[in-house]
């Protein structure tokens, strides 16, 4: 089979998987929940919030102890589905989360992943290239559904194992960073340390109207200690095959590598996060941050205006364009309705992230349950 390549014999092998339990080994950073995993998490995507940090506040909380960020379970299970196609680069696209109930600290989970579906498509720059979703189901230790996760992944050409063939046909140089004067950096610093957390003031569904729009939260300008942030507290170097020996057998037995142009040796694909040129050579214009890393950001904003006893139920983000080293990005959110289903009170929110430059860089819709001056606390969990 034609490495790096998409093929119908590649994309025939990948549709026989549709529906069919997958091995999830090099998909998996921790199994369970526990306070440093929960801190580390925390502290990877910039989230000072107590209720995952701090244990006697979070012992005064509805949940009465250390829960953590919906978003950890990435952790648990990257959420990326992407069999077959041998060397074809894959590239995040977007994850659509419902959370039942808190991850609590303790909690150690199972999981079980399938391929839903697989397809084909065509744009200016790929004239083929695949689109794979994957559903991720999370159980805890007593066997309940806390979370599932659709992951979605493009697949795209990656040419062939010839290092002097990976270079991009578009010769254009690399974009550099903005450079950002002092007083817009001072600006940047101020909103991001000003960040407005709701906290143990209830928000009550019958205070929230439609219009109303959800503080910010802002993340920049990206530097690489803030993606190797990420990486260390999700997935490390596992994800991209291991290190030394281990990367070597995981590469022989998966065919998936990047061409190091310089070194002509193989590597891990993910380092187009870490490196320009490579971001380059897969598409991104430059080094850039993590799909998930992203989402990430935007659980942040929403637990900081659904307060301690608000509870984020799904939150659905697509991926849409890079978010490169020196970008500044700027989740926002807008109410957009309010109901009751089943006695839960639930408020529907659409989010969107922006860069400096204005260019939307993610977007989608969140949902939260709310306490309610009539009903009380939100009853969890919140099954379908």
């Amino acid at each position: 089979m034609t490495w790096g390549e998409i093929t119908d014999e590649g994309m025939a092998e990948a549709e026989a998987l549709i529906g069919q339990p997958l091995r999830r080994t090099r998909m998996q950073w921790i199994e369970t929940a526990t306070r440093d995993a929960i801190r580390h998490f925390a502290w990877g995507i910039g989230d000072s919030n107590p209720l995952w940090l701090d244990t006697d506040y979070a012992a005064a909380s509805p949940f009465g102890g250390i829960t953590a960020p919906p978003c950890m379970l990435y952790a648990v299970d990257s959420t990326i589905v992407a069999p077959k196609l041998p060397g074809v680069q894959w590239v995040y696209a977007g994850t659509d989360w419902t959370w039942y109930e808190p991850i609590r600290a303790g909690d150690t989970f199972t999981v079980e992943a399938v391929l839903t579906r697989q397809q084909e498509k065509s744009g200016r720059r790929f004239k083929r290239w695949v689109l794979q979703s994957g559903e991720v189901r999370y159980l805890n230790q007593h066997g309940r559904l806390v979370a599932t996760a659709e992951g979605h992944c493009a697949r795209t050409p990656r040419r062939t194992h010839n290092a002097e063939e990976t270079k991009p046909k578009n010769d254009a140089p690399i974009a550099e960073p903005q450079r950002y004067t002092q007083e817009e950096l001072a600006d940047i610093e101020i909103q991001v340390l000003n960040e407005p957390r709701r906290g143990a003031d209830p928000l009550y569904w019958d205070d929230v109207s439609v219009g109303d729009t959800i503080p910010p939260v802002v993340k920049g300008p990206l530097s690489v200690i803030d993606i190797l942030a990420w990486y260390s507290a999700t997935q490390g170097a596992l994800h991209y095959g291991g290190a030394h020996g281990d990367a070597i057998r995981y590469r022989r037995r998966h065919d998936d590598y990047h061409i190091n142009p310089k070194t002509g040796a193989k590597d891990a694909a993910g380092r187009g996060h870490l490196e320009a040129q490579t971001g380059r050579d897969v598409g991104m214009d430059g080094a850039y941050d993590v799909g998930p890393q992203r989402i990430s950001w935007a659980q942040h904003m929403l637990n900081n205006w659904a307060g301690d006893h608000g509870f984020l139920h799904k939150l659905n983000v697509s991926v849409r364009r890079p978010n490169l080293v020196g970008d500044t990005i700027w989740w926002r959110g807008t109410v957009t309705g309010k109901r009751e289903v089943s006695g839960a009170k639930l408020i529907d929110i659409a989010v969107e992230a922006k860069c400096q430059r204005d260019i939307h860089s993610a977007g989608g819709t969140a949902v939260v349950a709310l306490p309610s001056r009539a009903d009380g606390p939100v009853t969890l969990p919140l099954m379908p």
